[in-house]
């Protein structure tokens, strides 16, 4: 710039330093705790939470494994018990006594070639059988169950006395009330037999005169 003849260079202008914004509160701005509770308060928006992960799909659970236990003839005998055992419908695991008891007497091998000659409907039956019979012979090891079949014969021979017993003296009862019902009425017969003649027989005499009546009678007719 050129002032008066002279060169004058313009100065740059002075860095200035921008100030901070600073932000007061205006009056305005500014409530008292009663304005604050009476100015409406809003809602805040719901917050939009994001919905949970999907859990994996659990693997579906194994079926429980089975143990097949021997039945008890092949565990007292100490042998594999296959799949189409002869013993294991009629000796369960849970009953061991019972195989014990049959095996004690029969043996293992004649149980067996006896349920295989018979039909499997007989064999419950026969297994029931050799049981009470094996029980029998180990109570009474001399007569066996032959000694029980003769001790429920007496007392059914005793039995069908005492029946007989009581039958007969049912008869002799009735017997009995039949003669005293025919006693009873014939006494009442004889009763109202007795009673009818014992009544006094009343006869009408007035038909009949007396001499002397009539005498009397006829006498004014004479005189």
């Amino acid at each position: 710039m050129e002032y008066k003849g002279q060169t004058a260079i313009a100065s740059p202008p002075a860095n200035t330093v921008p100030t901070a914004y600073s932000y007061s509160p205006s009056k305005s701005s500014s409530l008292s705790p009663h304005e604050a509770q009476c100015s409406p308060s809003f809602p805040s928006p719901p917050s939009k939470s994001s919905p949970p992960p999907s859990l994996p799909p659990s693997p579906p659970t194994p079926p429980p494994q089975v143990v097949l236990s021997p039945c008890a003839a092949c565990k007292i005998l100490r042998r594999r018990c296959v799949e189409k055992c002869v013993l294991a419908p009629y000796f369960p695991p849970t009953d061991p006594l019972k195989f014990t008891i049959a095996h004690r007497v029969f043996g293992a091998s004649n149980i067996i070639k006896l349920l295989q000659d018979l039909p499997e409907t007989q064999r419950a039956d026969a297994v029931s059988s050799m049981v009470y019979e094996a029980n029998a012979r180990i109570r009474d090891p001399v007569y066996g169950s032959a000694g029980a079949i003769c001790h429920l014969q007496k007392q059914l021979s005793e039995l069908q006395a005492q029946l007989a017993r009581a039958q007969a003296e049912l008869v002799n009862m009735q017997c009995q009330q039949a003669n005293l019902l025919a006693f009873l009425c014939m006494e009442v017969s004889q009763t109202q037999e007795c009673s009818l003649q014992q009544q006094p027989s009343y006869t009408d005499t007035s038909c009949f005169l007396d001499d002397n009546s009539l005498g009397s009678t006829w006498e004014p007719l004479w005189t």
